[in-house]
């Protein structure tokens, strides 16, 4: 029979550390299997062209939730990446890390290991960072890190009106004091999309003891009695199971990992039942306590000078198509997510809650979805609420590995979250009333200053919001009940298959989860290699 010691399951932000730290020991052979193809295309390497991929069902799982009711009964829409890379294929690049408290947190839930001292040299070590080594960055990781390589004046413009109303201009969003205002630091290497792929496993693909497969979709997890023994794949539509000696690592993400262990019989019993799946575990914390981050979007009218517009639209969007391709610099070389202030709704909060993001431009979707540039000069902001109190779930629909399961975010659903995403649009209309960003204004597009109560306010969230698709929280990590793993990432109640992506989160971090999602696979790797479990005897 196939047999390899390690299988990961899905190529990307964890599942490509993951595979290329345990392929550092020769004598380990490790398989990583991607449901999507190869990432090769244009759109995926330049870092702009990530409004083309929005609903690119080459590369997207192109999920929709259920209808949700806070939000006016809207579907929302989910693209996560179907393609070597995963989701850091098709994502804005933002390296956040969250906030220390986020993982202190953590690990006062009991899950040892994890509190910001704990993981912080697993951030260091992954990462490249274009400023060099520090106490808090690293400078020989395989995943670079850098400054953008154009800073528009307006968003300097911005950082200083933040300043003015208290929220202070910093050297670095991912360092002390972990609050304040700046520009982004993103995954972009020479004006390239640094994706997980490109970072951790490209570079080391010729190892002889590391195998990647493509276009693969996992069926389940095979199991004898509760030990994990592999997987069953189809692969150009035939179906067979490869072995794990040591075990199986699920990286596939926060919607297609609990469903995996779903369709393998681990999960709540009865949900199983109902679909004819026999229980092999009954952890009924599988799917639930789903998160994701909500955000109220803003956009303004400018002076021309001030926004990205222009450029980008008609004949000149041609000009700078040809720049990239001549010198990879350019707007195509740069993520739209320029900047952000991180701030508190209240000073009850005991870190940072808000995270007021400002784009040099602004766009709209056109009826099919495709994101479209605003014809007018323009500049956008998204008000994120960066520790909801909302719950969701993830759910099965068929025992049919093909069919997706039903997602329902609940967005909202916490009245507390309404209510401090208003009080950052507030925040926000505030610094850009503020010199000298206020010299750059014409008008306020949306929500638009005839919009003014709490109650008016909170209708624009649920009427035009959307989430930052930092879907996580779905495999908690924990002791309790409903947590799917332990601290070391084991699902309770089996051996030799663990989670290791996004979905271990017990609570969400403070900004993009990119980066902890790195973290994740990186704090995995070294888990499974201490643990070293001994290779089971194949049968064929």
């Amino acid at each position: 029979m196939e047999t390899y010691d390690y299988i990961v399951v899905g190529a990307g932000s964890s599942g490509c550390a993951v595979a290329s730290r345990l392929s550092e020991n020769p004598d380990h052979s490790v398989l990583l299997i991607e449901a999507g193809g190869p990432a090769d295309d244009f759109w995926i390497r330049s870092p702009a062209g990530m409004g083309r991929l929005f609903l690119e069902k080459r590369f997207n799982w192109a999920y929709f939730t259920d209808p949700v009711p806070a939000a006016k009964a809207r579907q929302i829409y989910w693209p996560r990446g179907r393609t070597l890379g995963g989701t850091s294929s098709v994502n804005g690049m933002v390296y956040m890390r969250g906030h220390p408290l986020d993982f202190d947190h953590w690990a006062s839930l009991g899950n040892e290991g994890w509190s910001w001292r704990d993981v912080l040299p697993f951030f260091i070590k992954s990462e490249s960072n274009s400023r060099g080594a520090s106490e808090y960055h690293g400078d020989v990781g395989p995943l670079r890190v850098s400054d953008p390589s154009m800073r528009h004046p307006t968003i300097d413009d911005y950082l200083r009106s933040a300043d003015t109303i208290g929220i202070h201009r910093v050297g670095d969003l991912n360092a002390p004091p972990y609050e304040g205002a700046d520009f982004h630091q993103h995954t972009i290497r020479k004006g390239r999309r640094e994706t997980s792929y490109t970072a951790f496993i490209e570079p080391i693909q010729h190892r002889k003891n590391l195998t990647v497969l493509i276009r693969t979709q996992i069926m389940r997890v095979v199991f004898d009695g509760n030990e994990a023994t592999g997987v069953e794949v189809s692969q150009n539509g035939e179906r067979r199971i490869i072995a794990a000696a040591r075990e199986v690592i699920l990286s596939a993400g926060s919607l297609n990992s609990p469903h995996l262990l779903m369709l393998s019989g681990i999960g709540d019993g009865g949900m199983l039942q109902q679909y004819g799946i026999g229980t092999r575990a009954h952890r009924p914390g599988v799917g639930q306590n789903l998160q994701d981050h909500w955000f109220g979007p803003m956009i303004w009218r400018t002076t021309v000078e001030s926004s990205y517009n222009r450029t980008l639209s008609g004949w000149r969007k041609y000009l700078e198509g040809m720049r990239y391709l001549t010198t990879h610099r350019g707007l195509l070389s740069m993520s739209v997510s320029a900047s952000a202030a991180f701030a508190r709704s209240s000073d009850e909060q005991a870190r940072p809650d808000l995270q007021m993001v400002l784009r040099p431009v602004s766009y709209t979707f056109d009826p099919k979805g495709a994101v479209v540039v605003d014809s007018f000069p323009g500049i956008s902001a998204g008000i994120v609420l960066l520790n909801p109190k909302s719950r969701g779930s993830v759910a099965l629909k068929s025992a049919d590995p093909l069919t997706p399961p039903a997602f329902q975010p609940n967005y909202l659903s916490e009245p507390d979250d309404g209510r401090r995403t208003v009080i950052g649009l507030r925040r926000m209309r505030e610094i850009m009333a503020s010199e000298p960003i206020a010299s750059r204004i014409v008008a306020e597009q949306m929500p638009g200053p005839g919009v003014q109560s709490d109650e008016e306010l909170l209708d624009h969230i649920r009427t035009i919001g959307n989430c930052g698709w930092h879907q996580v929280g779905t495999c908690k990590m924990g002791g309790d009940d409903l947590a799917v793993v332990d601290a070391r990432l084991r699902v309770h109640g089996v051996r030799r298959v663990r989670v290791a992506d996004g979905s271990i989160m017990p609570t969400i971090t403070s900004g993009n989860t990119n980066a902890p999602c790195i973290m994740i696979g990186e704090k995995a790797a070294a888990m499974i290699r201490e643990d070293a479990l001994p290779r089971r005897v194949i049968r064929s």
